[in-house]
């Protein structure tokens, strides 16, 4: 058979496990998993990467010849034909019997997969190859699944997907953390900003909100999904340099419709994923987190508690549980407060909203208090933040001063001030983190873990 023709031919295992009759003449292809050997015949366990589950294949060994099985190990690929019939073994239903087979790609000796298990720390050493790996394989296919959920929920609700700009001369969060973009070289000391590439500092963007807003008074539901950039020098389980956010933006809208439609979103992508994924989500239910389906079925199941940064304080400031970081009002939460509030005090997933503007971003809606600002963050069990968000300022007066008081210029953000100039409408949006959101669904505790290529501090490897 050809190469061409195998791709159009072979049939997936996802497709065989789940056939409802026996099948002749028919191609799979894959990477061997396991080998074992027996007196008149090889049994390999066959992974094509379309499900958790391996086929098993009977190879005679007189079909291919010894020499040919001899090569055939942990890792090497392989085009197989044979006949799919019912199995007499326990643990498959189904399983191949082999008529020809063809080895595709040898394996070498030191291939580092030979464990059946291998720490999570040695797999991010070797992250080119951790997908091949049961865990690994199950997230990106999660992964795939989820980023499908999440356009689906967005389009039954009507919003509308914007791309907005990877490289950015802006700074959403004003945190400064940002890489910068430039085509000046550091060998030639006499360049000057103006003959860089866009004659301007540029960066890589932190966040699409800004960008999308402007579509959000036009369009009046939007939303972005994509790659986000910080150079935080961070090597904690929490933090990325590169790292895919979700960004909706609603018009007409304020702080409490933002966080019913939060609500309504974490709720959506859950149920789809546990309908739709089970056989993955059994893995990191049995081998990640025995206590993840308990806390996933309480998300799904009740309502979000919704509290003030007021009546949060006073909760924590009466709290037995002692803190190692003292709470006080007019200062943010941190993980020890957020884990307490959802996993002792309420026992579920809680909203903190209108927050101290002091701690708040520049863009978020003055409550009429002039101390706090239209903000919430969805705080979930185990992870603490999973999603911030917040009524902009829709006024132009107000968004004007509260650019001043922040110390940046009027003149960077001229764009975004004309949105309110011409037009303004109330409006609100969110962001939450991709990665965070698969932390949450599988369990995994290391950011790292749940995207394909890491990238942190001293780390840019495949």
């Amino acid at each position: 058979m050809t190469r061409a023709s195998l791709f159009h031919n072979r049939v997936e295992t996802l497709s065989l496990l789940n056939a409802t009759e026996s099948l002749s003449d028919i191609w799979v292809a894959g990477w061997v998993r396991t080998k074992r050997d027996s007196k008149n015949f090889v049994f390999l366990e066959l992974n094509d990467g379309s499900t958790l589950a391996n086929l098993q294949i009977i190879v005679d060994n007189d079909i291919a010849g010894g020499t040919l099985l001899d090569i055939v190990t942990t890792g090497t690929s392989v085009a197989i034909k044979g006949h799919l019939v019912a199995s007499k073994g326990h643990g498959q239903r189904w399983e191949l019997h082999a008529q020809s087979i063809e080895v595709l790609g040898t394996n070498h000796t030191d291939y580092p997969l030979q464990k059946k298990r291998h720490s999570d720390e040695f797999l991010r050493q070797n992250a080119h190859l951790r997908a091949r790996t049961n865990k690994y394989g199950a997230i990106a296919r999660l992964r795939s699944f989820l980023s499908s959920s999440v356009n689906r929920f967005f389009l039954e609700e009507g919003f509308k997907l914007v791309h907005t700009p990877i490289i950015t001369g802006s700074d959403c969060e004003g945190a400064g953390e940002m890489f910068r973009v430039t085509t000046l070289s550091p060998a030639v000391k006499h360049e000057t900003l103006s003959e860089d590439f866009f004659g301007q500092e540029a960066h890589l963007t932190v966040s699409g909100q800004l960008a999308v807003e402007t579509y959000c008074l036009a369009l009046s539901k939007v939303y972005t999904f994509g790659p986000t950039f910080r150079s935080e020098n961070s090597n904690t389980s929490r933090h990325m340099a590169e790292f895919w956010m979700i960004e909706p933006e609603m018009a007409y809208a304020d702080v409490h419709d933002n966080m019913d439609v939060s609500e309504k979103f974490i709720k959506s992508v859950l149920t789809d994923v546990l309908e739709n994924c089970d056989e993955d989500m059994q893995l990191f239910f049995n081998y990640v987190d025995k206590d993840l389906p308990a806390r996933l079925a309480n998300l799904i199941e009740n309502p979000f508690e919704r509290v003030s940064y007021d009546k949060a304080i006073q909760i924590l400031s009466s709290a037995e549980q002692q803190f190692e970081f003292p709470i006080s009002w007019g200062h943010d939460l941190q993980t020890e407060h957020e884990r307490y509030l959802t996993e002792t005090y309420f026992k579920k997933a809680v909203f903190v909203y209108d927050w101290p503007l002091e701690i708040k971003a520049f863009y978020m809606r003055r409550n009429d208090d002039n101390k706090t600002v239209a903000a919430m963050d969805l705080l979930v069990p185990q992870i603490g933040e999973l999603i911030g968000g917040s009524a902009r300022e829709e006024r132009l007066e107000v968004l004007t001063e509260a650019i001043k008081s922040n110390g940046d210029s009027l003149d960077d953000y001229w764009w975004y001030l004309d949105t309110r100039k011409f037009g303004s409408v109330p409006h609100a949006g969110f962001g939450l983190g991709f990665e965070r959101l698969l932390m949450l669904i599988t369990g995994v505790t290391n950011i790292r873990d749940v995207i394909p290529f890491p990238r942190t501090p001293k780390n840019l490897e495949f």
